[in-house]
């Protein structure tokens, strides 16, 4: 059987090979015609899967190797007999850890403690727990809101949206929808951007058309936010350059790039596409994964807490080089910046998870200690 894989998918490859033909192509490439002849497809999020794509084609399996689903006509699918599999929360942690450097950078531009400032947190599931558990390990106050979850377990966790307009931050880690009891497209429109605390910042690493990019930019402008951060923006690969110049942190949809995060994906589409269609095969575990560029980190006492936090997670995620990456494309032409985008993505740098670095903390204060350990670090005191 033949199974086209997109290129940014690490390790399946080789994992399929010895029961099937592989063929491994650039995002741009899975259109119709490299489809053909194939059995099976997996994907990631700029590739838009529906009849387009699929009609004329002997594919009987479909991946993608993302938690969101919006790139794909699900009900198409299933119309047509088609199998399908997602990858839901496989770069969880990799986006939590993205929102840990996010708010310890935003914190140092805008002069706040993160220690006893709140955060609302909207959409609860495999992200936004884990953004929780961030937020928690910094000593933050913590909203949930996820009107899903707060029906079918009607735990009284789960407060009411209006309750987190009064946040110091707000975090988005919802799927887009259209339609349905929970509509997620422009949920962030000029009207619940004007509801938020004076002052407090905006956050989405979610979908770009979750919030509305003009009214945000109108609220920046204005000053009624303190700031925002965003990595994922309306019209992608096409963003808009006005909002970026306002934006703290602007990065090209990578929150969820770690290394870690796409081999999890890898091997759930593995599972998944061995299932269907009863290959046999075990997952074999990857060999050559590179470590931790940071490798091993020592911190010392300090009285700065935040700030020794900052380095440590710097060391290991520098936020801050992908926000300057980005903001290399704002004087190009609109086709050109474009690409450029696509190419970021495409090329972006090994990042391993923050479980990957042993930190040495040498007479660090216990609350160093107790949040390290809280991201996910491995923490010696000796």
């Amino acid at each position: 059987m033949i199974v086209v894989i997109d290129s940014k998918n690490p390790f399946l490859a080789e994992a399929l090979s010895p029961a099937c033909e592989v063929r491994v192509l650039h995002t741009p490439l899975i259109d119709a015609d490299h489809l053909r002849d194939a059995d099976a497809v997996i994907v990631r999020s700029e590739t838009h899967v529906g009849p387009r794509l699929l009609e004329g084609t002997r594919v009987r399996f479909v991946g993608t190797a993302t938690i969101g689903t919006d790139h794909v006509n699900t009900a198409w699918l299933k119309d047509e007999g088609i199998g399908f599999a997602s990858a839901p929360g496989s770069n969880a942690d990799s986006v939590a850890e993205y929102m840990a450097a996010a708010l310890l950078v935003s914190a140092a531009k805008t002069g706040i403690t993160l220690r006893g400032s709140t955060i609302g947190i909207v959409g609860a599931g495999n992200v936004g727990s884990r953004v929780a558990r961030v937020a928690g390990a910094f000593g933050m106050k913590v909203i949930l809101n996820d009107p899903p979850l707060a029906r079918t377990t009607r735990d009284p966790r789960y407060r009411p949206l209006e309750e987190v307009m009064g946040a110091d931050m707000v975090s988005l880690h919802v799927p887009l929808t259209e339609s349905g009891e929970d509509p997620t497209l422009r949920l962030w429109d000029a009207a619940r951007i004007a509801r938020m605390k004076r002052g407090s910042m905006l956050f989405n690493t979610s979908r770009g058309p979750v919030v509305d990019g003009h009214a945000l930019r109108e609220a920046l402008i204005a000053g009624h936010l303190r700031g925002a951060v965003l990595d994922v923006w309306e019209h992608e690969p096409s963003i808009d350059v006005g909002l970026l110049g306002h934006v703290l942190l602007g990065t090209p949809h990578i929150a969820g790039y770690s290394l870690d995060g796409k081999i999890n994906a890898a091997r759930m589409m593995f599972e998944a596409l061995v299932a269907h269609f009863g290959l046999g095969l075990t997952w074999p575990e990857p060999h050559g994964v590179p470590p931790a560029g940071s490798g091993e980190v020592t911190v010392h006492a300090a009285p700065d807490e935040q700030g020794v936090l900052r380095g440590v997670v710097t060391r290991c995620y520098d936020i801050e080089q992908d926000d300057a990456r980005l903001r290399l494309t704002e004087l190009l032409a609109p086709e050109e910046r474009a690409q450029a985008f696509r190419t970021l993505r495409a090329h972006y740098p090994v990042r391993r998870e923050f479980a990957a670095t042993t930190v040495k903390a040498s007479g660090a204060t216990p609350g160093v200690v107790q949040t390290l350990r809280g991201l996910g670090f491995t923490v010696t005191e000796a």
